[in-house]
């Protein structure tokens, strides 16, 4: 079972259609986003290019000038979404938080920047 969500995960951080360049993101924000694959993926990213997402997607928009809103959602959930409280400590909502604001909005970037795997 661990290797499927190891696969799962592996899975959704290459294909993932939000995650930016790894070029760009400092330790903090690669830690972010690997937590955000391992805990939020399953609903946030989308499975395949033709599949839609359960969650809405996640970027900077969703985080800009919200912090102290989003970090209450993922630590409590939602009517839809569980909350995070027993799994996630603080530091770790903050590097999920901090990867989300280095995170374009869905199609802000011209196509051939997000090149296919991008494209929505």
């Amino acid at each position: 079972m661990r290797a499927a969500w190891t696969l799962l995960g592996l899975s959704l951080l290459i294909a993932a259609p939000a995650l930016a360049a790894d070029g760009t993101l400092d330790a903090k924000d690669r830690h972010g986003r690997q937590l955000f694959v391992q805990s939020c993926g399953i609903c946030h990213l989308k499975p395949s290019l033709t599949a839609d997402r359960y969650g809405p997607a996640l970027s900077r928009a969703t985080v800009d000038g919200k912090e102290e809103g989003v970090r209450a959602v993922i630590e409590g959930g939602s009517q839809r979404m569980p909350g995070f409280q027993y799994e996630l400590g603080a530091g770790e909502i903050d590097a999920i938080i901090a990867y989300l604001k280095t995170v374009p909005a869905p199609g802000t970037e011209p196509a051939a920047a997000r090149g296919p795997a991008q494209a929505d």
